[in-house]
């Protein structure tokens, strides 16, 4: 059975982004109730797996070429946080103009606008005020890109229309929030034949990609075990109550329990696997959460006893932890936090028979890369050196020489041709920069996405699929095949150049 008819079935109604949500703006607060909707919505489905049949005329987008696009018009929706910084970067990568901006506020427009114009000499369109100006946008501007930057409800939607109108639709994490939703962008992205990648910006640092370079190399043998995290205090979010990203995430942690944001630590860890792309894929996760404890302890310490967050009953863990099994048995610790006092962390982990990389603090330690290992490769050894010492891998290597040497034989190509531009534009250390490089690279060459449409949803369904299992006691949740069996013949994302 389809899983939208699976929904309707179970709730009644069906209660997706489209209804819920239909005139909500990218900066407007849908309350406590929309983020109960969603919770609702996720633990409805009877049958997660259940996948219908790819509607005639539609495409699969894995390794899509679109024609080439001479100079990329580029349209930003939402001008915050996110979409602020973003749009610079813009200005300083090739082949591509900035036509639009748009936003709830005004003043946000202006303020952007005014930059642009001032770098280029050239005025982008300004659309804002009406929740639905995004529309009117699309339609009178006709950008060839649209950059989405706005809260977690609307990325589904707004990628839906940013493709119908004919535009390559480029969303922030996560994808969408519900299955249902994420295969109204699958569909849509096959059925119109635009790309619609999820803007995951780690898969850009500069570790992940020299870790994926490592990997390829066969440094570490065949990959056993991953581990993912996104561990980020953000509890001074809850201070934007009314304009800013804890105005709409703090009604998240308020109404769902689960892992609210997968993606950032997870996106690299399954390109390293090849998730999805022609070795294996996912199949099942289990998840579970902490006691839900540090949000309202917060609130009530800094927020009046009337504030509205005192009015909130908190039910997300504080520390959600899930674990995936790919389809040939591989392992995948997934953990958010983004409430306990402690350090950022990604763990960004990736284990394998022959050695282990890790991340936070950068370590290795393997057969052919630990602090007893020969500094050149021996024959018939590719890509590293063999080790000269029993057991020298019982130690990292690590350190701030290790790093230096790891660098300069493993830095990424990609990270050796942009990585001083990236770090003169920034960006969360550059990564930024490189992802919106390579996305206007590859509009203008015509080459694939680094990240298909698939592997969005894919690592974004972990959201919903955790909320899940939670609810259901720790219960195994099997993932969607969003590819219809077609990611065994996707070819893996090589190393770009």
């Amino acid at each position: 059975m389809d899983i939208r008819h699976q929904l309707k079935k179970a709730t009644g109604v069906v209660i997706g982004c489209t209804v819920i949500f239909g005139g909500i703006s990218h900066a407007q607060d849908p309350g406590p109730a929309g983020a109960e909707a969603v919770h609702a919505k996720n633990i409805a489905p009877v049958d997660t797996a259940a996948v219908s049949p790819r509607p005639e005329g539609s495409i699969y987008m894995g390794g899509f070429r679109a024609p080439k696009i001479e100079c990329v018009r580029v349209a930003v929706i939402g001008l915050g946080e996110r979409g602020i910084p973003q749009t610079s970067h813009f200005l300083s990568i090739p082949h591509c103009e900035v036509v639009a901006v748009c936003d709830l506020h005004d003043d946000a427009t202006k303020r952007v606008a005014d930059r642009v114009e001032k770098r280029t000499g050239k005025r982008p369109a300004e659309y804002s005020k009406d929740p639905q100006a995004y529309k009117k946008m699309l339609a009178e501007v006709k950008p060839d890109a649209v950059i989405i930057n706005t809260p977690w409800e609307t990325h589904a939607q707004m990628a839906i229309d940013a493709m119908e109108a004919g535009a390559h639709a480029f969303v922030e994490v996560p994808l969408a929030l519900t299955l249902e939703d994420l295969w109204r962008v699958v569909d849509t992205s096959e059925r119109t034949q635009k790309h619609c990648m999820m803007l995951e910006n780690c898969n850009y640092g500069r570790n992940e990609l020299m870790f994926l370079n490592m990997v390829r190399k066969g440094l570490i043998g065949e990959l056993l075990h991953g581990e993912a995290a996104y561990i980020h205090e953000l509890r001074m979010q809850m201070f934007s109550e009314n304009r800013g990203c804890g105005s709409w995430r703090t009604n998240h942690y308020a109404a769902r329990n689960g892992n609210l944001y997968p993606t950032h630590g997870l996106g690299p860890v399954a390109q390293y696997m090849n998730l999805a792309r022609g070795e294996d894929s996912f199949d099942r996760i289990v998840s579970f959460g902490s006691p839900a404890k540090g949000r309202a302890a917060y609130a009530k310490k800094h927020f009046a006893p009337d504030h509205k967050w005192n009015k909130l009953e908190f039910k997300c863990g504080d520390m959600s932890n899930s674990l995936i099994k790919t389809k040939l048995g591989r392992t995948i610790l997934v953990q958010w936090d983004e409430t306990s006092p402690r350090p950022y962390d990604r763990k960004n982990l990736i284990q394998g028979t022959q050695g282990t990389l890790a991340d936070y603090p950068l370590r290795v330690a393997g057969e052919r890369i630990s602090p007893g290992a020969s500094d050149s490769p021996e024959k018939g050894q590719p890509g590293g050196a063999e080790i000269t010492s029993e057991g020298g891998y019982h130690e990292w290597y690590e350190g701030k020489e290790a790093e230096s040497k790891l660098y300069a034989m493993y830095d990424h190509p990609l990270y050796k041709r942009l990585g001083e531009e990236a770090r003169k534009n920034g960006g969360h250390g550059g990564m930024d920069y490189i992802m919106l490089y390579r996305v206007i690279e590859c509009l203008h060459n015509g080459e694939p996405m680094d990240q298909n449409v698939y592997e969005g949803a894919f690592w974004s369904a972990v959201g919903p699929l955790s909320e899940k299992s939670v609810n259901e006691g720790g219960a195994p949740q099997i993932f969607p095949d969003f590819t219809r069996g077609d990611w065994k013949n996707t070819t893996p994302l090589p190393i770009i150049p």
